[in-house]
Formats: C-alpha cells, sequence, structure tokens
C-alpha cells in the first residue's frame, strides 16, 4: 500500500511539474534541407506512443537555451560544481581528449567499434541497427558530424548534430562507456560552440522524462531543462 501511495505521489508530483515547464517555441525551416527537415517534423510531432493525446517530442522536450548565455565562458560557469558538467569536462581534457568536426567515413571501424562496444544501453539490449556495421556513410547538408579523441587520434564518442532551424538537436550520441568524461566533454564543447556562432536559440537533447535516471541526471549537469515544446513548420 505504501508502495501504491509513494508511486501515485510521484506521478502528482511529475504533472505538476509538466503543467510548469517552460515553453520553447521551435522553428522548422524547410529552406535549411526540405526532404530531412520535414520528416523530422512528422517524427517530433506525431502521437506519442504511449500518451496519444500529446506530440511525441513536445512535453518535456530537454532543451539549452543558448541565447541564455554571453559566451561560452559563462555556459561553464552555469555548469560548474562538483560532479556538475564543468568538472568531467575539465577531467576528459586533463587526459588528452579534443572534440574534432569529422567525415564518419573516415572512421567507420572506430563507430563500430563504440556501437558494440557494449549489450545494452538505457537499460534496453542495442538495436540491430548499431550492430551492423555500416560501410558507407551519407553527408546530409543540414547536419554537422562530431567526434571525441583520444590522444593517439582514436574516435572514443561522436555524435550527429541536425539543424532545423532556430534549433539544433542531437540526433545520434554514441560513446566508450569509461570514467573520463568524455560525453560531457562531446556534448559540453558542441554547446559552447553553438553559444559561440550565435545562430540557433536551442539546443534540443530528446526528452527528459523519457530517460532513465542516469541519463535525466547526465541532461541536468550539462544545462538541459526540460521545456514544453510547440513546434512550427515554415
Amino acid at each position: 500500500m505504501n508502495s501504491l501511495l509513494s508511486t501515485v505521489s510521484n506521478h502528482i508530483a511529475t504533472v505538476r511539474q509538466v503543467l510548469r515547464l517552460p515553453v520553447a517555441h521551435l522553428y522548422f525551416d524547410l529552406a535549411i534541407a526540405p526532404i530531412n527537415v520535414r520528416s523530422t517534423y512528422q517524427y517530433y510531432t506525431k502521437r506519442h506512443p504511449r500518451y496519444k493525446i500529446i506530440q511525441h517530442k513536445s512535453w518535456g522536450a530537454a532543451l539549452i537555451d543558448l541565447h541564455g548565455f554571453q559566451g561560452r565562458s559563462a555556459y561553464v560557469d552555469s555548469i560548474k560544481g562538483r560532479n556538475w558538467g564543468a568538472h568531467h569536462i575539465k577531467r576528459a581534457r586533463a587526459r588528452g581528449y579534443t572534440l574534432a568536426r569529422i567525415d564518419r567515413n573516415d572512421h567507420v571501424d572506430a563507430i563500430h567499434a563504440i556501437n558494440t562496444s557494449v549489450g545494452a544501453r538505457q537499460g534496453r539490449p542495442m538495436d540491430q541497427h548499431y550492430l551492423q556495421k555500416q560501410r558507407c556513410y551519407d553527408k546530409l547538408s543540414n547536419f554537422t558530424y562530431y567526434g571525441v579523441l583520444d590522444s593517439d587520434g582514436k574516435l572514443v564518442a561522436y555524435a550527429n548534430v541536425g539543424r532545423y532551424g532556430n534549433f539544433h538537436a542531437f540526433e545520434q550520441l554514441m560513446g566508450y562507456r569509461n570514467n573520463d568524461g568524455i560525453m560531457h566533454l562531446l556534448v559540453g564543447d558542441i554547446a559552447a560552440g553553438l553559444i559561440d556562432q550565435g545562430l540557433a536559440r536551442y539546443l534540443m537533447y530528446d526528452t527528459y522524462y523519457g530517460a532513465l535516471p542516469g541519463l535525466r541526471q547526465f541532461k541536468t549537469m550539462l544545462g538541459f531543462i526540460p521545456h514544453r515544446a510547440i513546434y512550427h513548420l515554415r
């Protein structure tokens, strides 16, 4: 009985939090890349797989408001603290890791090694798509492909980031599971770079409430905040 009451109480608390979420207007601009932008808009706005009355990526969209920072140093200052993002980023740098833009076709073997380095992520077995080695990668015009390289130039983590309008979004994010802070460096340096560019309003990292506690914590320590996203196509 106590367990049931606790579960109900947690659900009520979540609903209250959701109703107080800040609102973000995210614009999909077809002029950027008509086919990819339209298909992504349709995916983000389709019915939620569990809660049919809401859109797939609307409630709890994990966003950083990039315009809230005067520069990368202000962003880094906002994620300082014991066990926060800046702490892990500093550790990764000290161990020789760097962020770079990559051509995935130069790292086919390394990407496959990363994808198959563990059998499950986020409590689920790896999808077969990741287990099959891809021999050649397309380059989408509205995407930037990033990688974290170790001191020997080996790829240890990668991210595919789409540009859709007034926001960018992580569409794929993967790395070796270690304690070097490589994923914090990957996400944090991408966010800092977008702040320096000053072109996009938001950076999106999927949704907040659908993530397991560990991933929620990871997003929080790097400055992502849950929002209610309202999508527009233009």
